[in-house]
């Protein structure tokens, strides 16, 4: 484990080399998940605007209230994100957002802002009559996270972060490269379906290029997901996920200071890793733990473990071991 307590942080942990052309990563063995039990309840919230939210919760209804923000944005909630936390110790509330998974109506953009998200989590502690949870997210889940630790700090417990993007202008340009935003926007609304399929699987090759993953080309009905999530996303892109003033960064001055775990990857191409030491300088109580070799790759062994290792120690100590 390498973990950084302080800023400046480690300095020359930040992977430098040139980047590698990834083909396959491992992925983890679903035995060393916990179980994938079923839920506890499942919720249908009407937040207004024409969406109604998909909220399931697993685990125990008196275990310990964690909220899991899947990214995306329009990606929905995964099995894998539940199943690194002890359903025998946890409340695990896992909202699909707006447009999202089972959220209805899926790949809407309209009344979809980040602002609407972020009163739909205070909706949800309040449907659910939750005073403080655990806000566990990663890629954008990270990111919207931390906008909801600004925007309700007397909600947080604690604060675990993996991969953290932080919609700054240049985390967008970069991640997109040589490929047009607007343009690939555009054909995912085009009425052609041959266009909406040929942009979100350009958008899928590229996604999987930078973040160290492989996997089968989605087709019919798991390609209209794509179009979905990708008609989300770029919603959230082209606006700069409504983060751009005050940004990211300028809101960390209103979290609170809570047990904090940021967890990243020296070689994640679509979240880079200067993002992280630059969220801790902002956060200098985070502790910053730097993962090798699982590029941005939630479902990588090591990512997992890493996971898996600080919720295991909050829930037995209240802290994510920041002094290992």
């Amino acid at each position: 484990m390498n973990i950084c307590n302080r800023h400046p942080a480690c300095p020359g942990d930040v992977d430098r080399r040139p980047p590698r052309v990834y083909r396959y990563h491992r992925r983890v063995n679903p035995s060393s998940l916990f179980p994938d039990t079923a839920p506890l309840a499942t919720h249908d919230l009407d937040v207004g605007g024409g969406h109604v939210l998909q909220v399931k919760e697993f685990g125990r209804a008196d275990g310990l209230p964690a909220v899991v923000l899947h990214g995306g944005p329009g990606s929905g909630c995964s099995p894998l994100l539940r199943r690194v936390f002890d359903p025998a110790r946890w409340r695990i509330v896992c909202p699909d957002q707006r447009g999202a998974g089972g959220s209805r109506p899926r790949g809407s953009i309209a009344r979809n802002t980040t602002d609407d998200l972020l009163a739909d989590l205070r909706r949800i502690r309040a449907h659910l009559g939750i005073e403080r949870w655990v806000v566990v997210g990663g890629s954008w889940g990270a990111t919207l996270a931390l906008a909801h630790a600004a925007d309700d700090p007397t909600a947080l417990a604690a604060l675990l972060l993996r991969a953290s993007f932080l919609a700054r202008r240049e985390d967008i340009d970069g991640f997109f490269g040589a490929l047009s935003l607007d343009e690939l926007a555009a054909a995912l609304d085009s009425a052609d379906a041959a266009q909406r399929e040929h942009a979100a699987l350009t958008w899928w090759r590229h996604e999987q290029t930078l973040a160290g993953t492989a996997g089968p080309e989605p087709q019919g009905e798991a390609l209209a997901a794509q179009i979905d999530r990708l008609r989300v996303q770029a919603h959230y892109l082209r606006h700069g996920c409504w983060l751009q003033s005050p940004s990211l960064l300028e809101r960390c001055e209103a979290v609170p200071r809570v047990p904090t775990r940021l967890i990243h990857a020296r070689d994640d191409r679509v979240c880079p890793p200067e993002g992280a030491l630059a969220l801790q300088r902002r956060l200098p109580h985070a502790t910053l733990q730097w993962v090798d070799g699982a590029g941005h790759d939630a479902d990588h062994p090591a990512m997992v473990a890493a996971v898996m290792d600080a919720l295991s120690a909050y829930a037995a100590t209240g802290t994510f071991g920041e002094s290992a």
